[in-house]
């Protein structure tokens, strides 16, 4: 890993006040260490620190991805029931799912527009709205 990337990962740890750790700065280095935003799960950020010759558990990166996100670094996005990616963009935005490649990347969402939502039970607020639009190819 790049000096700038393990700077960026600390930078970004340190954003939320959580102890650089080298398992942490290790995946937060994979994680930002570009300056791109990244849509991971857990087992292909798993992968990645293998092939940089560094030894973490899938236990641990599927932990410290959940601290990321306790912590406020992270979003969590479930695909379906058993597929979560984790997105390191913040604000509000919806998402394409290609179901061939289970691929998660950004979609615009100048185009996407809600109009109105359902009224919530008494003594409920809504939190967050989710939008993941599943595509296939043609044909």
């Amino acid at each position: 890993m790049t000096p700038e990337a393990l700077e960026r990962g600390k930078s970004w740890l340190g954003q939320a006040e959580l102890r650089p750790t080298r398992q942490r700065l290790t995946l937060a280095s994979l994680l930002v260490g570009d300056g791109q935003d990244r849509h991971v799960t857990a087992e292909g950020l798993h992968e990645a620190v293998l092939s940089t010759g560094d030894r973490v558990s899938l236990a641990t990166v599927y932990n410290t991805l959940r601290a990321f996100c306790d912590a406020g670094l992270m979003q969590e996005v479930t695909v379906d029931g058993s597929r979560s990616y984790f997105d390191t963009r913040m604000d509000d935005h919806p998402h394409f799912y290609m179901e061939d490649a289970g691929d998660l990347t950004d979609a615009p969402k100048m185009s996407l527009e809600i109009k109105a939502l359902p009224d919530v039970p008494e003594g409920y607020e809504i939190a967050k709205v989710d939008v993941v639009i599943r595509l296939r190819r043609k044909g």
